[in-house]
């Protein structure tokens, strides 16, 4: 009796700004896997990670963000071009749906300023 793969749990998102790629085109909808242990010994072995460990988090973002926008390849070097803002909602993203279990980040309207909590889409779920 073979064993069956695990589904891998992925969570859309949408950035607050949006990634601006080299041809001046904005990227905003994206998609973010649960990371693995893997995911976790490849950041430590990076050597830009190594010299700098403030910059283990692009590389971690990097190999758990499956899309962003029409991007389908998403790179560290890419994710240098982040608003600060939206590199923030990345971490916090990636924070929830990793250490802490929870499908839900807080957002505020833009209307009407008010903060509430949303569940994040479970890609795949109906």
């Amino acid at each position: 009796m073979g064993s069956e793969p695990l589904p891998v749990l992925e969570f859309e998102f949408m950035l607050p700004r949006g990634l601006v790629d080299a041809e001046g085109k904005m990227h905003r909808q994206g998609v973010m896997r649960l990371a693995t242990a893997r995911d976790e010994i490849w950041v430590q072995r990076d050597r830009r990670t190594q010299s700098d460990p403030a910059y283990g988090v692009l590389v971690m973002l990097a190999r758990v963000i499956t899309r962003l926008g029409e991007l389908t390849t998403v790179t560290p070097e890419l994710l240098e071009d982040l608003f600060s803002l939206d590199l923030a909602y990345l971490r916090e993203l990636y924070n929830r749906i990793n250490q802490q279990g929870e499908a839900t980040i807080p957002v505020q309207c833009p209307r009407c300023s008010s903060h509430f909590q949303v569940e994040l889409a479970l890609s795949g779920e109906s």
